[in-house]
């Protein structure tokens, strides 16, 4: 074989291993479930939450994450208003279930205790959001 030949060859196997490590640097982190519940005695998530200080002239909306942080992929948007449920943190990151747009807050089933701590399921949405655009409004 010729030099030529095996340079090219030790390339052409060399690349594969290149683009898997590419692709694994470039994928996003885990998800990171909601977690729900742990006491007795306390709401499975125990303060309630409402958006706002978006600016109109920004992007509008809260990006509702995967996981607490911006690699992390976003599942929704909320705007100013809306009302979540706050169910833990991670640094400047918040937990939260929030009912589907015009649907009843209440059946959402975080609003009363659940002993020990569970990944939320259901039958709302849940993710993560940045703190500080969220004002606690009970609890």
């Amino acid at each position: 074989m010729t030099p030529g030949k095996a340079a090219l060859l030790t390339i052409a196997l060399a690349l594969p291993a290149a683009l898997v490590q590419a692709q694994a640097l470039a994928a996003p982190p885990r998800a990171v479930p909601v977690e729900v519940g742990g006491s007795e005695e306390w709401d499975a998530c125990g303060s309630t939450g409402r958006v706002r200080g978006l600016k109109a002239d920004g992007d509008g909306f809260l990006a509702v994450r995967a996981g607490p942080g911006a690699d992390y992929a976003m599942l929704d948007k909320l705007g100013n208003g809306r009302l979540v449920y706050l169910c833990g943190s991670r640094g400047r990151w918040t937990a939260v279930v929030y009912a589907p747009a015009g649907a009843d807050a209440s059946a959402c089933g975080v609003s009363w205790a659940i002993a020990e701590a569970e990944v939320y399921r259901g039958p709302c949405k849940s993710g993560w959001v940045n703190t500080a655009w969220i004002e606690v409004v009970a609890g």
